[in-house]
C-alpha cells in the first residue's frame, strides 16, 4: 500500500508542469561569489565579419524561472558552430555555464524556456565562432526580481 502511494506521488511529480521542469542556470552558491575585479570588456568596434550574438529576452527585471533567448547571426556564407558556444557567468572566479546551456543551443541561437536563478543581477558573456573560425561575443545582464 505504502509503495503504491509512493509510486503515485513520484508519477504525479513527473507529470506536474510546475517548477520541477526548470533548469538551474545559476545556483545560490554561485550567486554569492564576488563580482569580477576590474573592467569588463565591452563590445568591439570597427567592421567585423565575425558572427553576432543578440540578447533577445528576458526584458528588464523578471522573476525566475525565466525564458532566456539569444539569436546568432553569421555573415559571408559562414555557419555558426554550435559546439563553439561558451556561456560564462562573470564572477570571481568565473563560472562556466556551458554544460547547463548546451541542451538548448541550436545553430540559430539559444532558447531556454525555464532558466532558474536566485534573485539578483548577473553579468553573462556568450562566445561563439562561425565555420570560418571568426569569433563573436556579447555581454548582458540578467536582472531577477525576488519572488
Amino acid at each position: 500500500m505504502k509503495r503504491n502511494i509512493l509510486l503515485g506521488l513520484i508519477a504525479a511529480g513527473l507529470l506536474y508542469p510546475g517548477a520541477s521542469r526548470a533548469t538551474q542556470l545559476i545556483t545560490e552558491e554561485e550567486a554569492r561569489l564576488p563580482p569580477p575585479k576590474g573592467a569588463i570588456a565591452a563590445d568591439r568596434r570597427g567592421i567585423l565579419r565575425g558572427p553576432k550574438v543578440e540578447f533577445v529576452s528576458p526584458g528588464d527585471s523578471v522573476s525566475s524561472p525565466l525564458r532566456l533567448v539569444l539569436k546568432f547571426e553569421s555573415y559571408g556564407g559562414a555557419k555558426i558552430d554550435p559546439d563553439s558556444v561558451k556561456v560564462i557567468f562573470l564572477r570571481t572566479p568565473n563560472v562556466d555555464l556551458t554544460a547547463r546551456i548546451k541542451p538548448f543551443v541550436q545553430a540559430d541561437g539559444i532558447n531556454m524556456q525555464d532558466a532558474e536563478l536566485p534573485p539578483g543581477e548577473y553579468i553573462v558573456r556568450v562566445d561563439i565562432k562561425d565555420s570560418d573560425g571568426r569569433p563573436g561575443t556579447t555581454i548582458f545582464t540578467l536582472k531577477v526580481a525576488p519572488k
